[in-house]
């Protein structure tokens, strides 16, 4: 483990007055770099920002300095920071006439657009200078595309606590700040814990409270009302990385988290995790995650992207630079995944989302389980969709088809229609209805459901506008009430029909 001693958090208010002065921000690195080298960055690419900083000003020496980790001239680095407090507590280091970070400062762009700052190992930011790559065990990665999916999913309501389980460099806690009463990060790794401390103290936000342990160890019986991880999920052969390695077999990591979350979650509270499960012959895997979900709590998983065995140890080799190693000792390692996966007769990897919610329905033993796949785009952040599944999951435990042809319907502003089939054709071969928000989803709907879902504006209902098809296509309107609940059924839980509120109009 990484034995570099980091920086000291008091004068963090110093140094973050000078980062902002010099509008080291996410906005003014996209300014300064423009789209091509910003986007260059994430595929750890540093040329074209360093053709980009080639100036003088404190926001060119500053990029240099932090995000590609050159060493800048020291009249350049007192220009534009508090060289000696950053010096004596530990940001920055001088030999001669250099000055050099010693630890990676990245600028992150609050969700209300705030100037917010991830601290984490130099080289270790995801998409960073140097990429990851790294074989030190204890080293704390920044940002990267997983942790902002995590924060992207997260419903974003007011609570009176909140819980990060494995927060590396804090951005869930940095997240959970700004709708918690009370924050607490905990980590197995003590250097994770320190580099939280810094990047909430950089950030100019209320600090957490810390815990070190592995998992749910370090709170013991608490309760939450927010719970999230972007855990060590990482099948693998040993626990060699702490970032990524959970050191249980196969995918039990992931299995013991979900299972054990039930106990923690206060009533209506969230749980959110990013995980791997296994594809195991002869079995499916929406019955292996199933099986993970805790007593009394609804639950929404979404595979994202599957991979075979040989890509998705390729994937995490190259992670961990194993690539760059003598090809004997790389091979090696290869075949050992490869071992691992065939004794667990492990034929594929999911990763995805798992979204678990408590519920008095769920505890009474009427869970609302919804397991999906899903590998298109979304629009993020996704947790005011995530709000909106789990309010129509409630309200659809709670119709019968009577109650459904009751009610009244309104067609989600996103949802748009598409007609398919031959060009000049008197009809259209089918209908699609498509969000072009949220999950993005599209459906199928026949005559019937293409003609509800658009007179569905909330005045008329669902059995009486039935009736009105009815008469329109000479069907028996006893019949198509019997046939179309299930049908509405599916529209308002892929969110495509939004139910009224019984007292509205």
């Amino acid at each position: 483990m990484s034995t570099t001693s980091l920086p000291a958090p008091d004068r963090s208010p110093l140094l973050r007055e000078a980062l902002l002065a010099a509008d080291f921000t996410a906005d003014g690195l996209l300014d300064l770099l423009g789209a091509p080298a910003y986007a260059a960055l994430a595929r750890s690419e540093t040329v074209p920002a360093l053709r980009a900083t080639r100036g003088e000003s404190p926001l060119d020496t500053l990029v240099r300095l932090f995000l590609l980790q050159h060493p800048v001239p020291y009249e350049r680095a007192r220009a534009a920071l508090p060289l000696a407090e950053c010096v004596e507590d530990g940001w920055v280091t001088c030999t001669g006439d250099e000055v050099r970070a010693a630890v990676d400062v990245r600028p992150y762009g609050g969700p209300e657009g705030q100037d917010w700052y991830i601290v984490s190992d130099l080289g270790c930011a995801v998409g960073g200078a140097g990429g990851i790559g790294s074989r030190e065990e204890g080293v704390v990665l920044g940002v990267g595309g997983a942790s902002t999916t995590l924060a992207g999913i997260t419903v974003r309501t007011p609570v009176a606590s909140a819980l990060d389980v494995g927060t590396g460099s804090g951005i869930q806690a940095l997240h959970a700040s700004q709708h918690a009463t009370r924050v607490t990060a905990t980590d197995v790794n003590p250097r994770a814990l320190e580099f939280t401390r810094l990047t909430l103290a950089l950030s100019g936000v209320a600090p957490a409270e810390l815990r070190e342990g592995s998992l749910y160890e370090p709170v013991g019986t608490e309760t939450y009302d927010l719970i999230v991880s972007n855990p060590p999920f990482v099948i693998s052969p040993g626990a060699r990385l702490t970032y990524r390695d959970g050191g249980m077999g196969g995918d039990d990591l992931c299995r013991t988290l979900v299972r054990q979350t039930g106990d923690r979650l206060n009533e209506g509270g969230y749980a959110h995790f990013l995980a791997n499960w296994q594809h195991v012959e002869g079995e499916e895997w929406q019955s292996r995650v199933s099986s993970w979900i805790p007593h009394g709590c609804d639950a929404w998983i979404v595979q994202r992207e599957v991979q075979d065995v040989t890509q998705y140890a390729e994937l995490w080799l190259r992670d961990g630079g194993d690539h760059r190693t003598d090809p004997a000792e790389y091979a090696a390692r290869y075949d050992a995944w490869l071992d691992e996966f065939e004794a667990r007769k492990t034929k594929g990897v999911g990763f995805g989302w798992i979204t678990l919610r408590r519920s008095a329905a769920a505890a009474a033993g009427n869970p609302s389980i919804v397991i999906e796949e899903w590998p298109h785009a979304v629009e993020q952040p996704l947790g005011p969709a995530v709000e909106a599944h789990f309010a129509r999951q409630d309200y659809l435990r709670e119709q019968d088809d009577a109650a459904l042809l009751a009610g009244r319907f309104t067609l989600a502003a996103e949802v748009v229609q598409e007609q398919v089939g031959l060009p000049g054709a008197e009809d259209p071969e089918h209908v699609v209805l498509r969000q072009n928000r949220g999950m993005r989803r599209a459906t199928k709907v026949d005559a019937v459901g293409a003609g509800f879902a658009g007179v569905c504006d909330g005045t008329l209902p669902a059995g009486r506008i039935l009736d009105a098809i009815a008469q329109l296509m000479n069907e028996d309107p006893v019949l198509l009430r019997d046939r179309t609940p299930q049908a509405i059924r599916l529209l308002v839980e892929e969110g495509f029909l939004e139910p009224v509120p019984p007292s509205a109009g």
